[in-house]
């Protein structure tokens, strides 16, 4: 087992990663900005490092600041928790080279599924189903592009291969828009991600987002923690979660959950990873893999009783899994509502001081958060500022729980959500079960 880690991340993730090292009895370094000094995992740490001021790019994006935080630290290994670096293929190859551990794939993987089109590619020769598209780069040349665009019937979205966070789309709806939407979208994803790089894929109408959350040690095992719906998102950012997946075909799961965990095996996944999918009339469409842990990781969590950061860790020492396929079992249901910072109708960021902060309680129910009263959210990261989680024996008692726990949750001081939250788990529709990935941007009008 690894006797220290450095967690090079913040928030609710790096408290999530210090507790699972704990049970584990592994030391913990918190790498820190300057704003981030009264974080509760920098108190909680047994070591922390100050790695830079508040801006990111100085402090968690900086990788020569953690990778010698690591050393003067004694650490084994680096945990990148999600976002900042974890899906950065030059930091984990920067890590391994320094002579630490990176908790999640190797380099090469990572860049393998970072880049959309080589991930699409290598999901086909895995077997795993895919959105009918380009089967590559696009073409330079506007002929060859309209005669993708008919072989795949409009409407089409273009996307860059680089892309990420809702960034570098466009739908095109008909023949006269494709050349000027294709030029346009290969600016915005060479000025974003620094490649113009783009693919054509089908676009679907009114599909589901629902992902496959999978675990392998790199060690030729492998498996599936079933799946969860993503579908209630806000411009291409989630808000509500749950596992598993209501009202899906058994037969199209089945298939894609096997695919999934073959996929892994093939291309020597190791770590915690995410399939992610639209899914639309009975139909499973491979749209990315992240290889890293999700936001929503407790909705598995809570439904299978594994824990997905304990099993990082473990793979990260060089253990095998410590679950077989026939030891995971599904078990009732669970829900996740993303608290953020945030004005509930303008969803502009709203930082500043926690006047108050109670955290509801109860049977099934769990807050992933790093608020306190007296804690002063900064102006300089993402808004998330806590998980609320329910779970309950079918898919109607775990709801009635989040709804009881949204209106026991307080947290004053600043704007928040919360209300947003209140409004969505009392939705009708949402209720029955099965929104497709629009239906919150057109219940806010926002489409």
């Amino acid at each position: 087992m690894l006797q220290k880690v450095l967690i090079a991340n913040r928030g609710e993730i790096a408290l999530r990663i210090l507790r699972a090292c704990k049970e584990l009895g592994i030391k913990t370094v918190a790498a820190h900005s300057k704003a981030d000094r009264d974080l509760i995992h920098v108190r909680l740490a047994d070591e922390a490092v100050c790695i830079g001021p508040a801006p990111s790019s100085a402090s968690y994006l900086n990788i020569p600041a953690l990778i010698s935080a690591a050393e003067v630290t004694d650490a084994q290994a680096i945990h990148p928790g999600y976002g900042f670096l974890s899906e950065n293929a030059n930091f984990a190859e920067q890590v391994e080279r320094s002579g630490f551990i990176f908790v999640g794939p190797t380099a090469d993987v990572i860049r393998l599924m970072g880049d959309k089109v080589s991930a699409i590619e290598s999901m086909k020769a895995a077997g795993v189903p895919t959105v009918p598209g380009s089967d590559g780069p696009l073409p330079d040349d506007e002929h060859e592009q309209l005669e993708i665009a008919k072989r795949i019937g409009f409407p089409v979205m273009i996307k860059a291969a680089a892309g990420g966070g809702g960034r570098g789309m466009r739908v095109v709806r008909d023949a006269s828009q494709l050349a000027s939407s294709v030029a346009i979208t290969k600016n915005e994803a060479n000025a974003a991600f620094g490649s113009d790089v783009v693919y054509m894929e089908k676009y679907l109408e009114r599909p589901r987002h629902i992902e496959v959350q999978v675990l392998a040690d790199g060690q030729g095992n492998a498996i599936h923690l079933f799946d969860r719906d993503c579908s209630l998102q806000r411009r291409h950012q989630k808000v509500l979660e749950e596992a598993p997946a209501p009202h899906v075909d058994a037969t199209a799961r089945a298939q894609v959950l096997k695919a999934c965990v073959d996929a892994c095996l093939k291309i020597g996944y190791r770590g915690a990873g995410t399939f992610e999918f639209l899914y639309e009339n009975g139909e499973f469409f491979f749209i990315e893999m992240n290889t890293r842990v999700q936001v929503e990781h407790p909705v598995t969590e809570m439904v299978t009783g594994i824990d997905i950061v304990r099993e990082q860790l473990r793979i990260a020492s060089g253990l095998p899994l410590s679950i077989r396929q026939e030891d995971v079992e599904l078990r009732g249901h669970a829900f996740e509502c993303r608290i953020n910072a945030e004005d509930a109708r303008t969803f502009m960021p709203s930082p500043g001081k926690i006047e108050f902060y109670h955290a509801p309680g109860g049977l099934g129910v769990r807050m992933d958060s790093h608020l306190y009263t007296g804690y002063t959210v900064p102006p300089n990261y993402d808004s998330l500022i806590g998980k609320l989680i329910t779970y309950g024996e079918d898919r109607e008692s775990a709801m009635t729980r989040m709804r009881n726990a949204l209106d026991e949750l307080l947290v004053e001081g600043i704007k928040t959500n919360i209300a947003l939250q209140q409004d969505l788990v009392r939705d009708e529709a949402f209720a029955r079960g099965g929104v497709n990935i629009h239906y919150l941007e057109h219940k806010l009008g926002l489409s």
